[in-house]
């Protein structure tokens, strides 16, 4: 008798066939994984229906929203699936949470705070060890290459270039690999912290670049779990105005300040968008702009221009 498959199995099939077609379903394989032991566990039988969904979807009560609405968005595209096969399957109504793609409004870091979450990082325990090293280099990189937190993470010692100061990202999000030119203080940097890696790992069995105090590769979560110990200790949660800084905000801030610096230059922007846009990864252009977010400098020296561009046209 042919066994009748479990949710489990369906959710393996689902993921195999969408990589098949050359989706990238890491995030969406772990919820999904994460749904399928919460239905086993409860020893639903039967259809899936939404009150099963909606119920797992509730057990995160602190989640945003956007966060709410994405995983959502995984189980309907899941049950739409699953309902060629087993027709009676429900599928959950869209927009629930609202919108799955919605931007909340990015965290700018200003010089003082970059400067107090390094020195964060510094007291890290144990004293002296490699793990306070390994996240200020790691924040550090983020702060001044805008790289995405899951790039640095997935570096490997051949992907770093010190002789000639470049990194290179393999297979990244669009599954584009690109080469990220450092500045010499930033490879001086890399040397400093390879020497201290190597000194406490002679023999490391990862290929990672970043080791932890064990010397393995670091996972994202225990690094997410990390800044927010700092974060917390810093006070930044409890911040007038606006919610807790993130790490991806690192990644706006470097877009910001790059923006910032051609102004202040005196440099034509708007043709050197595309060179920013390839440095940090993005299919398009306009996935840059989605990084962009005005601040005080910014829009002093916008409204600077302004006036120049206006007195130009006024008659003497």
């Amino acid at each position: 008798m042919k066994r009748r498959k479990t949710i489990t199995d369906w959710v393996n099939e689902y993921v195999t066939r969408r990589q098949a077609l050359g989706f990238r379903m890491e995030t969406e394989k772990g919820e999904l994984m994460r749904f399928a032991h919460y239905v086993t566990e409860r020893g639903k039988q039967g259809p899936l229906t939404q009150a099963i969904m909606l119920e797992w979807l509730g057990g995160s009560p602190n989640a945003s929203r956007t966060y709410q609405a994405r995983k959502l968005a995984s189980l309907r595209s899941f049950s739409k699936y699953l309902a060629i096969y087993e027709p009676r399957t429900e599928i959950p109504p869209a927009k629930l949470f609202g919108r799955t793609g919605s931007r909340p409004a990015p965290h700018i870091y200003s010089d003082q705070e970059l400067f107090e979450l390094f020195r964060a990082c510094e007291r890290a325990r144990p004293p002296g060890g490699l793990r306070c090293r390994t996240y200020r280099l790691l924040f550090g990189l983020l702060a001044v290459t805008g790289m995405r937190v899951s790039e640095a993470l997935k570096l490997n010692n051949r992907e770093v270039d010190l002789d000639n100061g470049v990194l290179r990202v393999q297979d990244t999000k669009f599954r584009k690999s690109r080469l990220v030119p450092l500045h010499l203080s930033t490879t001086r940097a890399l040397r400093q912290y390879v020497l201290a890696r190597d000194t406490h790992h002679p023999a490391p069995q990862s290929e990672a670049f970043l080791l932890s105090e064990k010397g393995g590769r670091l996972p994202y979560r225990t690094v997410q779990g990390f800044f927010r110990d700092i974060r917390e200790r810093l006070g930044w949660d409890h911040q007038r105005g606006g919610r807790a800084p993130r790490i991806q905000d690192l990644r706006h801030t470097f877009a910001c300040r790059r923006i910032l610096a051609w102004y202040e230059q005196g440099l034509d922007v708007e043709p050197r968008i595309p060179s920013l846009s390839t440095y940090l990864g993005h299919a398009k252009v306009t996935d840059t702009y989605w990084y962009l977010t005005g601040s005080a400098e910014l829009f002093s020296i916008a409204g600077q221009r302004f006036e120049q561009f206006a007195g130009k046209g006024k008659r003497p």
